[in-house]
């Protein structure tokens, strides 16, 4: 098993035979995981360097866990208190990694399109650990498997994805993946966070959050930051959870099996009630360790690569 391309940048470009060869070697990572020792060799000899440019805990925490339960050697460049700080350049940052024997660097970036700008300008594998309001490639990848492990397909449901559309590389991600395996996925939000044309991606744009999460397989809400209040674009807190949170009598109109996603960090009682959040449909949690699966899955195929070419 092995991908043939060096990097992991988006779902936009990749084929549904890439997506069904990460998605399965997932599971066998996550098989893994349910050992009480966790450590393989898959990557034994390999260095991986997360790069991250912004703050987190989930995709950062997630890809070390990855790399080190796989035997290979894991560092983190924290921008901060690194030659970043002293205005070193991204190629010249990313080119000094891998002079140091990176095999795969993991970028987080807040300009969209800077993992791209790296990709071509190093040996080493980049995976896009998010930039700007462009993709987040690999929190779509562990969303879409743990909607494949809850529900045994991807094709042929309806996915509800609401919230900030505008500025949630999440939620593009996930409608390029999500509609590439012949998912229906229906958006809904402030008008003021919708993208102008966003239906040319082939989603659903709704008026009103019933609408959307209507006979839905899965309801996902996306993290609304605080910040959109002070620039104008929601009227307040209030107002954004009483329109477009996700409650108990709105979750009533999905599909009886359904299943409730958030990529986290979740704030209770905005974007969904305590109720939503803790009760028995929500996977929230296991999308956390089905991260980590799919994380682990990525390092090794693209590793591989390296072996096979």
């Amino acid at each position: 098993m092995a991908l043939r391309r060096k990097d992991i940048l988006g779902l936009r470009d990749l084929s549904l035979e890439e997506i069904d060869e990460i998605l399965n070697t997932a599971e066998l990572m996550k098989y893994i995981l349910t050992q009480n020792n966790k450590r393989t060799p898959h990557l034994q000899g390999k260095s991986i360097v997360t790069l991250f440019y912004e703050n987190s805990t989930r995709t950062r925490l997630s890809f070390e866990l990855a790399s080190k339960y796989m035997g290979a050697s894991a560092a983190n460049v924290s921008t901060p208190s690194s030659s970043v700080a002293k205005g070193e350049t991204l190629l010249d940052t990313g080119r000094t990694i891998e002079s140091m024997g990176a095999d795969v660097i993991i970028i987080r970036h807040p300009m969209s399109g800077a993992p791209h700008l790296l990709a071509k300008h190093v040996d080493a594998s980049i995976i896009n650990a998010g930039d700007g309001m462009n993709e987040h490639p690999t929190q779509a990848l562990l969303d879409m498997y743990t909607i494949k492990e809850k529900l045994g397909r991807l094709n042929d449901i309806k996915v509800a994805i609401i919230g900030d559309i505008m500025h949630s590389r999440v939620a593009r991600s996930n409608i390029w993946g999500l509609r590439a395996v012949g998912a229906q996925v229906y958006l809904a939000g402030p008008q003021t966070l919708m993208p102008l044309d966003i239906e040319k991606t082939g989603a659903v744009v709704c008026t009103t959050v019933e609408e959307a999460i209507e006979g839905a397989d899965v309801v996902m809400g996306l993290r609304i930051q605080k910040e959109r209040q002070r620039e104008g674009l929601i009227p307040s807190i209030r107002e954004y959870a009483h329109l477009f949170g996700i409650d108990k009598e709105r979750i009533e109109l999905a599909s009886p099996n359904l299943i409730i996603m958030h990529p986290g960090p979740v704030n209770r009682g905005i974007e969904m009630t305590s109720e939503v959040i803790d009760s028995p449909a929500s996977v929230i949690n296991e999308q956390v360790t089905n991260g980590v699966a799919i994380r682990m899955a990525l390092l090794y195929l693209l590793t591989r690569r390296r072996m096979v070419a």
